[in-house]
């Protein structure tokens, strides 16, 4: 043998190595150096789960770009990172600076997958956001790299009136505070104003003046796309709007064959008294 101190090619390896080289041999001259500078695992990942080069280099890149862990990659994966990503609806081209503009669109996606979470669709807007504080890390890597965490219920005062932002974060690339506003039901338009305000607020309270303008976030259970961006048309702070899905109730005829909670509880007292 020419290796003969090489472990690790089991057939199964082997078959990896030649799935990964075919997968890529028709476009070795564009395959940049991600796709080699990502651990073996994740190329594994990546080619079983993605069936055409463009999204593949895009994984990769991902992955390169955020310091995915094998875990976090199958997540965006499964979410349809890169069909969702840059899918907000936004009036970010025509309120920042183009540079700007283009890394605020990037950062945000539609829809947002909140399914671990553990809610049902109908879960209410303050169920919603704690179970976000409860699983903060998870909803941090849903948001994506960047992302640190303000504060909930973030309190600002406005003449002789207090008003709470449902959550504050701060972006490190953007450098800029980015304000979330959570609604349970469909996009109304005057949800918009409401967040436009508290943009003008944060920016002129707590903004530094190195920071960028602050952005704003509407994730509503639905919206409709004409709606939206009438809303925005013409609002002179940087807001978009995004759709959040929860996992979904079970459906009637398999939810009546399972049993309930209560009928769980009292088979296992049966049980302990035996």
């Amino acid at each position: 043998m020419a290796f003969p101190n090489i472990k690790g090619f089991s057939r199964r390896n082997l078959y990896a190595i030649k799935q990964w080289y075919n997968f890529y041999e028709k476009h070795s001259a564009i395959v940049p150096q991600a796709v080699a500078q990502i651990p073996w695992g994740h190329n594994r990942l990546i080619i079983s789960k993605i069936k055409n080069t463009e999204e593949a280099l895009f994984y990769c890149s991902a992955t390169l770009h955020n310091g995915w862990s094998r875990e976090q990659l199958e997540i965006a994966i499964k979410n349809n990172y890169f069909e969702n990503k840059g899918k907000a609806i936004t009036n970010f081209t025509n309120v920042l600076p183009a540079e700007q503009s283009q890394l605020a669109i990037e950062t945000l996606k539609n829809p947002y997958n909140l399914d671990f979470l553990g809610l049902e669709d109908d879960a209410l807007e303050k169920e919603v956001e704690d179970a976000m504080m409860q699983h903060l890390t998870r909803f941090l890597i849903e948001l994506g790299k960047g992302f640190a965490f303000v504060g909930r219920q973030y309190s600002i005062a406005v003449s002789q009136n207090e008003y709470f932002i449902d959550l504050l974060f701060y972006h490190l690339q953007l450098r800029c505070y980015v304000a979330i506003e959570l609604k349970s039901g469909k996009f109304k338009p005057e949800y918009v104003g409401k967040l436009n305000f508290y943009l003008s607020a944060i920016d002129n309270q707590i903004k530094h003046k190195d920071d960028q303008p602050s952005i704003g976030l509407i994730l509503c259970k639905h919206k409709d796309k004409i709606e939206a961006e009438y809303a925005l048309r013409d609002i002179q702070k940087p807001i978009g709007i995004s759709e959040y899905h929860l996992t979904q109730a079970l459906p009637k005829q398999l939810k009546n064959q399972l049993p309930t909670v209560a009928e769980i509880e009292a088979q296992l007292q049966k049980s302990e008294k035996k």
